[in-house]
């Protein structure tokens, strides 16, 4: 059983590899494998005496800090459900997200997340905050609950407790609720540790957030079934400032990043090269397409292979990825191949296509979520003909390597934070001087797609760019807000008089350059 759940696998680590270091702060303290087992059974027993049970939800806004780390595994330990949430959300994002998720309790710092707190008092949901104060002590929640360390160990974990609720945006103006299983966390780790070989040898740092699955479960937790030791920068939060001696002071054998990341890293490179680097195994990019341009670069800078993976929320991240070399070559411009997992290419009538010939990439296996929840609709469409249907077009070539070659679905991929433009539509349709609104992608060269939109303001209205942008950044999250605004009198429609994203994507990009829309990517 210990290997069908992710807490079953963090405790053998912790007996096999006592002493090993697990979890750093950068220049602040060190905790072991054991150590840290040790806290998240306290947190835990803390948890369980503030009334948190088997299938309670618990939100947690939280920097890239050792005590979300602990928090969240000890929420999962309880048997109940993490919800982590992004810091930058406005108070009614947060009001939805915590709404949605069904939450018992809001966890943040001790200096808490003003906007997350005014949603949870709203909807009355009791908030507490955590810390830890050294490496020798241990977290302190201000609801004072007392610790029963005897509840904790009498509690056992089930393959089929909802350790993790995420939301990914979907192509309607309703995020998707993402459950997934101790089962889903167990596959999907172990497939991470599988294809990269990760062992107790090899250390990595964090720069992607925690509340994303990518930072969350392919840096975080499967170093840490994987007995190896994981790095938190001393801010919370990427620095391309500290990143290399971070990566040098703790002996770093790989990381794992967005494009965006990666190009931050080689400009700092070119602009400013560290006097020495560190001898990488391996460099890993996912969330979003990898120009094989900068792919080649990155090789050149830091004399490593680099990897590129495919993967998304319902599959608990991993689905694909390229080999490391001496398990055969890697292809420039590929996701890689399917792990752990079955993959097929299907057409419209569920049948699946040879080699050459695109349909939609659909998935199966342990790691993928049971469906959407209270979403029946999205379930039906999500798994017809007993496959996962992931909205991505694909085709795979002779050896079983996928390339991505478009996307059903009109997410907007921002670096690897997927926004969904319907939901920023309603944000521009809600200001009462427009009277037409619609947002878009358009290619960037540094996060591989932006926002844009073009609007029509109502009769009479003097609105102008300025005042669109003050209005979204006070209704959006920062990495939802457009970064160009088209005033307009006429936006391009189809036949039927449709407003199809793309065509006015190109319609308006024409007006201002001969950039192409870009090749989508996971």
């Amino acid at each position: 059983m210990e290997n069908q759940t992710l807490t079953g696998l963090l405790k053998k680590v912790a007996s096999e590899f006592p002493n090993r270091r697990a979890l750093s702060v950068s220049g602040k303290f060190d905790l072991t494998h054991a150590r840290l087992q040790e806290l998240v059974d306290h947190a835990a027993s803390l948890l369980i005496a503030s009334g948190i049970g088997p299938n309670d939800t618990v939100a947690l806004t939280f920097p890239n800090n050792v005590e979300f780390v602990v928090m969240f595994l000890a929420v999962v330990r309880c048997r109940a459900t993490a919800a982590p949430l992004n810091a930058a959300y406005t108070a009614e994002e947060f009001e939805f997200y915590l709404s949605d998720s069904e939450s018992k309790l809001l966890i943040t710092p001790e200096v808490p997340i003003q906007a997350a707190k005014a949603a949870a008092t709203k909807l009355s949901i009791p908030h507490v905050t955590a810390n830890l104060a050294s490496a020798t002590s241990h977290v302190t929640l201000s609801s004072a609950a007392e610790s029963s360390p005897d509840l904790v160990s009498q509690l056992v974990n089930d393959a089929s407790d909802v350790a993790l609720f995420l939301h990914t945006s979907g192509t309607t103006s309703r995020p998707k609720g993402v459950p997934l299983t101790q089962l889903n966390l167990a596959s999907s780790v172990q497939n991470i540790k599988s294809v990269y070989k990760l062992a107790e040898s090899d250390s990595t740092v964090i720069v992607l957030p925690l509340f994303h699955v990518h930072g969350l479960i392919a840096g975080l937790l499967s170093s840490l079934v994987s007995g190896a030791a994981v790095t938190l920068p001393a801010a919370g939060r990427f620095s391309a400032s500290t990143f290399w001696a971070d990566m040098l002071s703790y002996n770093a054998t790989w990381y794992t990043a967005v494009p965006t990341i990666h190009q931050i890293i080689l400009d700092r490179h070119g602009s400013k090269p560290e006097p020495k680097y560190p001898k990488l195994r391996f460099i890993r990019s996912c969330s979003a397409s990898l120009a094989p341009s900068i792919l080649e670069r990155l090789e050149e800078s830091f004399g490593a292979p680099v990897l590129e993976a495919y993967a998304m929320t319902e599959a608990t991240h991993l689905m694909c990825s390229n080999p490391l070399p001496e398990d055969g070559p890697h292809k420039p411009g590929s996701v890689g191949q399917p792990v752990g997992q079955e993959l097929a290419i299907l057409d419209e009538k569920g049948l699946v296509q040879p080699e050459g010939v695109n349909g939609e990439v659909c998935i199966r296996g342990p790691n993928v979520t049971k469906g959407y929840k209270n979403n029946p609709e999205g379930n039906k469409a999500a798994f017809l003909f007993g496959w996962f249907h992931t909205g991505d077009i694909g085709v795979l070539d002779a050896d079983g390597f996928l390339s991505l070659v478009g996307r059903i679905k009109e997410l907007i991929n921002r670096g690897g934070e997927k926004i969904s433009p319907i939901e920023v539509d309603a944000v521009l349709l809600s200001h009462p001087e427009i009277a037409q609104g619609v947002s878009f992608g358009v290619p960037d060269d540094k996060y591989g797609e932006e926002i844009n939109c073009a609007i029509i303001p109502r009769e009479g209205a003097s609105i102008d760019e300025e005042e669109v942008l003050r209005f979204c950044k006070k209704n959006l999250a920062s990495f939802k807000v457009p970064k160009k605004v088209f005033i307009t009198d006429s936006l391009p429609k189809t036949a039927t008089g449709k407003i199809q994203r793309r065509i006015v994507a190109e319609h308006f990009l024409a007006q201002i350059s001969t950039a192409k829309v870009p090749k989508f990517g996971a």
